[in-house]
């Protein structure tokens, strides 16, 4: 390890100690952690450890020798784990947790420093220009602070360690909430079900056990990358700035296709998307604690997301958040408090020249709560940009801006000139760090050859009533400031589930109407933004789409002349 930069933003927040050592500092479990992680390892005839009970006393073990308080810990975790384990856990699923599980999950900790190092080592080589055709960039495990793009690769065995830590409760907390970083261990979902249970939060630490349990018996080896993206306040010549209303009103670029879906999951589509994940500014929410709702479902089924959890502050307006590459381990079905995990899930997503899974999720956190204000052009640029941060994609910069000052410069045209530009790695395909990582990448480039362009332009935006629900928002203008969002990005389509909202039943109607008449971004931004003085100014109770097209029969209208 040559560049210690990124290690020492994170090393605070990690269980380990950074040796000096000859050639180099190396990273290592203090003693007394070796000691009982070898222990563990070797099963429960050895460790004792084959009951919640007594698996609770190990961490509590396993803390002490790190010097962490108890005080960090949630008081109730200790009968959350002994109800889970004990209780909750059939006899023969208990025993294969003790006896296979938990020394598997040992064993991976006992790597972690070792799979640390050789993440660095390959970051430090690709930082450094030493990987012949790979661009320099930094894809190191840092902390990615507020206001700073970038991005983060991680092997999913690097990550199955981070993930056992939080198991175990191993991460030291006293500093997290300075650096505005969400909770990252698992005290607090397993608090949950003591005094009061609820079937829910049992069930999402099922998709968690059957994760350890699948990367137990057999370690996937691709990887997942974090990247934080920024749209600057401030004016630049490098990349886009955060835009004023005066750049909605006058956008030229054309409304992209709207496919209106009333039925299905976001997560279960299957062109090529980024799906939208209905985000807490503190990313994952509720995940570890007693959130169950859209973003904590998608943790529990993708629990790789949980490590963004790590080394990801808090968002700003200005930001956002996107994943490539999560794994899913879990069916479900239900939702909120009727959340149940239902099995194992297979995940067949093609890999890409990155090797990531083809699964793309971006985080954006909407306004909470906002009432009559999110009438206002204020908040209606903040949701607007605060979309097209996580759908925009930066190397297409300079295509953009001509698209912007050509009227006569076609979309096709311009999608063609992406697609030549975006063999280039941006920070939104970028490389990552890790010898099993840099193995991966290596293969996956010979395997998947011929489907892996990868260029933006091809990935279209699968998204749902984003702020809407808990949060509050109105679903029609969240609709629509997503569609503005995802066309401005030169999205090619943009997948919306409508969930059964009614407010929504005739979105279809309204789009194929809007797109038959050839409507700009601009033109529909204007019309929302008039729409929205009206509300303020108490002019109109309308919702959007009935304000925009009166004269449009209802969807049980429509069924009555169709029969």
């Amino acid at each position: 390890m040559e560049n210690l930069e990124n290690l020492n933003s994170i090393l605070p927040f990690l269980p380990l100690v950074l040796q000096s050592s000859s050639p180099s500092p190396s990273l290592s479990w203090p003693i007394q952690i070796i000691e009982a992680l070898k222990s563990l390892s070797k099963g429960p005839d050895h460790s004792r450890v084959e009951s919640g009970e007594v698996l609770f006393l190990a961490i509590s073990d396993l803390r002490n020798s790190l010097g962490l308080s108890s005080y960090e810990i949630n008081s109730h975790a200790e009968q959350g784990y002994s109800v889970f384990f004990d209780e909750l856990m059939s006899r023969v699923e208990s025993g294969k947790w003790f006896g296979e599980v938990v020394p598997a999950l040992a064993t991976l900790l006992l790597k972690l420093p070792s799979l640390l190092e050789d993440h660095y080592r390959n970051a430090d080589e690709i930082n450094r220009g030493r990987r012949e055709g790979y661009p320099r960039i930094n894809t190191g495990l840092r902390l990615l602070r507020p206001q700073e793009s970038g991005i983060v690769f991680l092997s999913q065995e690097l990550i199955g360690a981070l993930l056992a830590c939080s198991f175990f409760c191993l991460y030291p907390t006293f500093d997290r909430g300075a650096k505005h970083l969400p909770d990252i261990n698992f005290d607090h979902l397993f608090a949950s079900l003591h005094p009061s249970y609820k079937e829910n939060q049992e069930h999402k630490i099922r998709c968690l056990v059957h994760y350890f349990e699948r990367i137990s018996s057999c370690m996937p080896m691709y990887c997942v990358s974090f990247e934080r993206k920024v749209i600057p306040m401030e004016n630049s010549p490098l990349c886009v700035s955060y835009p004023e209303a005066d750049f909605w009103s006058k956008s030229t670029i054309s409304l992209c296709h709207l496919e209106v879906l009333t039925s299905g999951l976001i997560e279960e589509q299957n062109r090529e998307a980024l799906e939208v994940d209905f985000a807490n500014k503190y990313i994952g929410g509720g995940a570890i604690g007693r959130g169950c709702v859209q973003e904590e479902i998608r943790f529990m089924i993708n629990p790789e997301l949980i490590a963004g959890m790590l080394f990801l502050p808090c968002m700003d307006d200005n930001e956002a958040i996107e994943i490539v590459g999560v794994e899913r381990f879990s069916t479900y079905t239900g939702y909120g408090s009727s959340f149940r995990y239902s099995g194992d899930y297979s995940d067949k997503k093609l890999i890409d020249c990155m090797g990531r899974r083809k699964t793309r999720i971006v985080a954006i956190d909407a306004l909470h709560r906002p009432g009559m204000r999110q009438f206002r052009v204020k908040y209606l640029l903040r949701e607007i940009n605060k979309a097209w941060c996580g759908f925009f994609d930066q190397i297409k910069y300079q295509d953009y801006q001509k698209a912007l000052q050509e009227d006569e410069f076609s979309r096709d045209r311009l999608h063609w000139d992406c697609k030549t530009s975006s063999n280039k790695p941006s920070t939104c395909d970028g490389l990552h760090g890790g010898e099993n990582e840099a193995q991966v990448i290596g293969n996956s480039r010979g395997e998947h050859s011929n489907q892996d362009s990868d260029v933006q332009d091809d990935i279209g935006i699968a998204t749902g009533n984003w702020g809407c629900g808990a949060f509050g928002g109105d679903p029609e203008i969240k609709a629509i400031t997503q569609w503005l969002a995802a066309s401005q990005a030169l999205r090619p389509f943009i997948s919306y589930y409508t969930f059964g909202e009614e407010p929504l039943q005739s979105l279809e109607q309204v789009s194929h109407w809007i797109l038959s008449h050839g409507w700009t971004v601009g033109e529909l931004w204007n019309m929302l933004a008039e729409y929205s003085t009206q509300r303020v100014n108490g002019e109109t109770r309308m919702g959007f789409l009935s304000w925009l097209l009166p004269i449009l029969p209802s969807p049980l209208e429509q069924s009555a002349l169709s029969s």
